[in-house]
C-alpha cells in the first residue's frame, strides 16, 4: 500500500518524474477552473437562474458569510484566497469517490504548499490593512520580550495546519484501503462516506483557521490587546 500519492510515479527521465500528486493538482485545477468558466459565462440576474448558479451563489454566500463571523468585515478581499483553499481541499476530498483517484492532500508535500501560502497571506494581508511598521510592531506587542515567542508561533502553528491536514487525509486513505482488503463490500463504502465527510471538515477547518490568522494579523494596532478570536462587529 503506498502511503502517499508521491510514492505512485507515472514517469520519470533523470532527475524529472511525474507522480500522483503532480498529477492529481493539475487535474483539479484545471477541473476547478473549468467548472468556473462554464457556470459563470452564462450568469443571470433573474429570479430563476440555473441550477448551476443557484448552487454556486450559495457556496460563494456560505463562504462569505463564514468569513464574517471570524471578523473580517470586507469579506470580499478574502473571498479569493479562503474560498480557494477550501473548494480545491473540499474537490480533493470529493475526488476520493473516482475509482484511482489519489487526492493530493494525502501528500505532504501538497498540505506544506497550502500552509505555506497561508503563511505568505497572513502578513500580507496584515501589512495591507496595517502598514509594514505597524504589522512588525506588532510582534513585540505587549512587550518587546515577546517577539521569539511570536516569531516562533507563526511558524508553529504553519507547520501544524500541514500536519493536521496531511494526517487526517492520509489516515482515512489507509483505513479505507485496508477495509476494501479484509472486509466485505459493504462496510468500506460506509467508511468511504465517512472518510469523504471527515475531508469536508477538514476542508473547513483549514480555511477556518487560515481566516483566524488573517483576521489576527489584520487589526488594527489599538485592538491589539482584544482576543483575536472574537467577531469583530461588520459596518
Amino acid at each position: 500500500m503506498d502511503l502517499s500519492p508521491d510514492q505512485i510515479v507515472y514517469w520519470r527521465v533523470g532527475f524529472a518524474s511525474l507522480n500522483a500528486t503532480i498529477l492529481f493538482t493539475w487535474a483539479l485545477m484545471l477541473l476547478l477552473t473549468m467548472g468556473a468558466w462554464l457556470i459563470t459565462r452564462r450568469l443571470s440576474s433573474e429570479l430563476k437562474p440555473s441550477r448551476w448558479q443557484g448552487l454556486l451563489e450559495l457556496v460563494v454566500l456560505g463562504i462569505v458569510e463564514q468569513i464574517k463571523a471570524v471578523g473580517l468585515g470586507q469579506a470580499e478581499r478574502f473571498l479569493g484566497f479562503l474560498g480557494t483553499l477550501f473548494l480545491f481541499i473540499a474537490a480533493a476530498s470529493l475526488g476520493t469517490l473516482v475509482p484511482g483517484f489519489q487526492p493530493p492532500t494525502g501528500s505532504l508535500s501538497t498540505t506544506v504548499a497550502l500552509a505555506l501560502c497561508v503563511f505568505v497571506a497572513v502578513p500580507f494581508f496584515g501589512i495591507q490593512e496595517q502598514g509594514l511598521g505597524a504589522y512588525i510592531r506588532s510582534y513585540a506587542q505587549p512587550t518587546f520580550l515577546m517577539l521569539p515567542f511570536n516569531v516562533i508561533s507563526e511558524v508553529s502553528r504553519t507547520l501544524a495546519l500541514a500536519v493536521r491536514l496531511f494526517g487526517n487525509m492520509m489516515s482515512g486513505a489507509m483505513i479505507v484501503g485496508v477495509l476494501v482488503s479484509i472486509t466485505p463490500f459493504l462496510f468500506p463504502i460506509v467508511m468511504t462516506m465517512l472518510g469523504l465527510l471527515t475531508g469536508i471538515v477538514q476542508a473547513y477547518i483549514f480555511a477556518i483557521l487560515a481566516a483566524v490568522y488573517i483576521a489576527a494579523a489584520t487589526r488594527s494596532q489599538q485592538s491589539g490587546s482584544d482576543d483575536p478570536l472574537e467577531p469583530q462587529p461588520v459596518s
